[in-house]
């Protein structure tokens, strides 16, 4: 394991002593980043046995009954309205409102590289911190999802569907099982929601540094994304709320890391000299 995250590290490092400062370096820098998270945030699951032994069940299931009071969240969202007459449709909006997320906080950094090139550093910088610090509690407290939790026995008599799944399996056929082996490798890196707190994040920073559209969008998409994470049994209200935690804290602790990140920035920038001399 150690040698996986020494080897996804070394990546954004050679990008960044290696080549020039450029926009097409940024990008590739922060593609890199991504690289590194994807790979990282799997490897607690390389071994679910060893895994399973540390795996919080229970506390998300209490919160989430005391936010609800006395019942889940998920299952009221899920019996009130996937079975009415407006549940396929809302199942529909649920789950594409879900899978655009894959491409909605990368395009978000592109539009802003695109528009305001000198605020990408900043704001790349801070959707990375979100990133990292959510994979770094996954390490520490992997926790399982609600239709994890439902399906082990672990929420009574509420049951909590994986609808997106129900919905994948209807719409792509025999190609579901392909894609979604490729998305869902680590089943309980579920606390906090990155989709929602880098959707969040992705909002703020479009409202800072694109147009009053721009940034709306931005909001009703992570509202849209927050309610369907929930309705199609893939977090607990509380991974959301905790995943908006985690972009306050990267957003109040950003000007404290600052002088640090200065200090990193100048010793980078020595061995670039170095490096292209």
């Amino acid at each position: 394991m150690s040698v996986t995250v020494a080897s996804t590290v070394a990546a954004p490092a050679a990008i960044t002593i290696l080549w020039p400062r450029t926009r097409a370096r940024d990008l590739a820098l922060f593609g890199a980043q991504m690289w590194a998270f994807a790979v990282t945030h799997e490897l607690p699951y390389d071994d679910p046995e060893r895994l399973r032994k540390r795996l919080k069940i229970s506390y998300p299931i209490k919160a989430d009954r005391w936010l609800g009071r006395g019942r889940l969240p998920n299952s009221m969202l899920q019996r009130a309205l996937h079975d009415g007459p407006w549940g396929d449709s809302l199942t529909t909006f649920a789950a594409w409102s879900h899978w655009i997320w894959f491409i909605q906080p990368n395009s978000a950094l592109i539009w802003i590289l695109l528009r305001r090139s000198e605020a990408f550093p900043h704001s790349a910088r801070q959707m990375a911190a979100v990133f990292d610090i959510g994979c770094a509690i996954y390490f520490l407290l992997p926790t399982a999802p609600p239709w994890w939790a439902a399906e082990n026995g672990h929420t009574g008599d509420e049951q909590v569907r994986r609808v997106m799944v129900e919905f994948g399996e209807r719409i792509w056929g025999p190609a579901w099982t392909r894609i979604f082996g490729t998305l869902g490798s680590n089943p309980w890196a579920a606390m906090p929601s990155l989709h929602f707190a880098t959707a969040l994040m992705a909002a703020i920073l479009l409202s800072e540094n694109g147009g009053r559209v721009q940034g709306t969008l931005g909001w009703l998409y992570a509202g849209a994304l927050g309610f369907s994470l929930v309705y199609l049994g893939e977090h607990y209200v509380t991974d959301l709320l905790v995943g908006g935690a985690v972009v306050l804290l990267v957003r109040k602790g950003e000007p404290l890391a600052r002088p640090l990140v200065g200090q990193v920035n100048s010793k980078l920038r020595l061995l670039e000299a170095i490096a292209t001399s």
